[in-house]
């Protein structure tokens, strides 16, 4: 287990190198050093949010996990704090601590999470947000119900149902394709197997482990949209989501789609002020393994994307309002920036359309193929005219196209001048302070 003092230690040794990377995002949030991947348990509580979030100390590499932690009041300034959860020797959780989910039980702070090896649901308590306490009855799920053959079972999502609490657990039936488990509770200790919430199908197409043939969901989420609830996981290398009604406990699926395109995966929702939800996706480095480690960090996280319904009861997603009030004064066009931009595009009908820096394709459009890239990601673009919004910050290209479709992905190399090639109808940019 690392201690306060080795974690503040390991975050001001790497101050100086992280500051002056050009590929490091500046108002994305990471930590200071070293690898992070899912948002574990954000939540906005008495005027602040605290993000947790999948975090190895002591590299940039995958290994075993820990629960980072860090609060800001406005999305833009973070503190970092002490490591939530690390792995208890002997414990259920011996050989790490997945990704779970926060709900506040009696004025309390209960983190609901994953252990590993085999994977178990596991709780912790705390009374100031800082020191965290395992539940003396971990594990208060050992496993899958009997009769479930699943290749994994983790993730856990809990909310408030009337007088019960009811949590989704990732899951999937071998040789079939996954779903999320669904359970009740009145205390978030003993919990009964009620039902799987939806089910999908083996991908025949798909190369790879349990995930990405769809045989496996991985972090279930399940809120209210207006008058619809979005339910949504992560499979097949993307976040597929389902837009529905829920009543009785039951989920009816009535139209689906792709949530976030390219490197951007597990998400995890929080509630927000102003009566708003906030999602956050890991933004997954797309560079080799040896480069991360020379960097000595890895993994973002997306910016805080609030979803709503359009008119017509399609899905909307578009980036929280908090981050205008770093935005710099407007330029007529694209400008050499050297902390980030974030820029307003509206593409002319059927033509095709790049931008790069320093010669490198940070975005572009194929009209003939329909396809929206960044960096190696891409997605199709939605219908009509395309009205872009893109925060370009370090390596990281973030996309809202239409407000329909959110496309993240990862050009690295030092800050150069922006230049746009094809048609496009109008072009605005502005500086965005780190």
């Amino acid at each position: 287990m690392i201690t306060r003092r080795e974690f503040a230690a390991s975050a001001l040794a790497f101050v100086g190198p992280a500051s002056s990377d050009p590929d490091r995002p500046r108002y994305h949030f990471l930590p200071p050093a070293n690898w992070m991947n899912d948002p574990n348990a954000p939540i906005w509580h008495d005027g602040r949010y605290h993000m947790f979030y999948q975090y190895n100390p002591k590299a940039a590499k995958w290994d075993t996990m820990h629960w980072g932690h860090a609060t800001t009041t406005d999305l833009l300034h973070w503190e970092h704090l002490p490591i939530a959860l690390a792995p208890t020797p002997g414990g259920p959780d011996k050989d790490g601590c997945f990704s779970g989910c926060m709900v506040m039980d009696q004025g309390k702070p209960v983190i609901v999470y994953t252990g590993v090896n085999p994977q178990v649901q596991c709780l912790a308590t705390s009374n100031d947000w800082i020191t965290w306490t395992k539940h003396p009855r971990n594990p208060v799920i050992a496993g899958p119900p009997p009769g479930v053959d699943s290749p994994g079972f983790r993730d856990p999502h809990v909310w408030r149902d009337g007088n019960e609490w009811l949590m989704l657990v990732g899951a999937g039936f071998r040789g079939v394709g996954g779903t999320a488990l669904l359970y009740k509770s009145t205390n978030l200790v003993d919990w009964t197997y009620l039902k799987p919430f939806l089910r999908g199908a083996i991908n025949p197409k798909a190369k790879g482990g349990d995930v990405s043939r769809g045989e496996m969901w991985e972090c279930p989420d399940f809120f209210p949209v207006g008058d619809k609830w979005l339910f949504y996981v992560a499979t097949e290398d993307k976040v597929k989501y389902w837009l529905g009604q829920w009543k009785d406990r039951t989920f009816t699926p009535q139209s689906e789609g792709v949530l976030t395109h390219g490197a951007g995966y597990a998400p995890k929702s929080s509630n927000a002020s102003k009566g708003r939800r906030f999602i956050w996706a890991w933004l997954r480095e797309q560079r080799g393994a040896a480069e991360q480690l020379k960097a000595g960090w890895s993994g973002s996280m997306s910016l805080a994307v609030v979803p709503s319904l359009a008119k017509d009861g399609t899905l909307l997603l578009d980036p929280a309002a908090e981050y205008d009030l770093i935005r710099g004064p407007k330029t007529a066009d694209a400008a050499p920036l050297n902390d980030g931009t974030k820029l307003r595009i509206r593409l002319k009908q059927n033509q095709p359309f790049s931008l790069s820096r320093g010669g490198r394709e940070l975005i572009s459009y194929d009209p003939s193929t329909r396809l929206l890239t960044a960096g190696r990601s891409e997605a199709p673009a939605p219908a009509g005219e395309l009205d872009l919004l893109v925060f370009l910050d370090g390596s990281v290209v973030e996309v809202f196209a239409n407000r329909k479709v959110w496309l993240t992905g990862r050009v690295y190399g030092p800050i150069e001048p922006l230049r746009a090639y094809g048609a496009y109808r109008s072009l605005e940019s502005w500086p965005v302070n780190p």
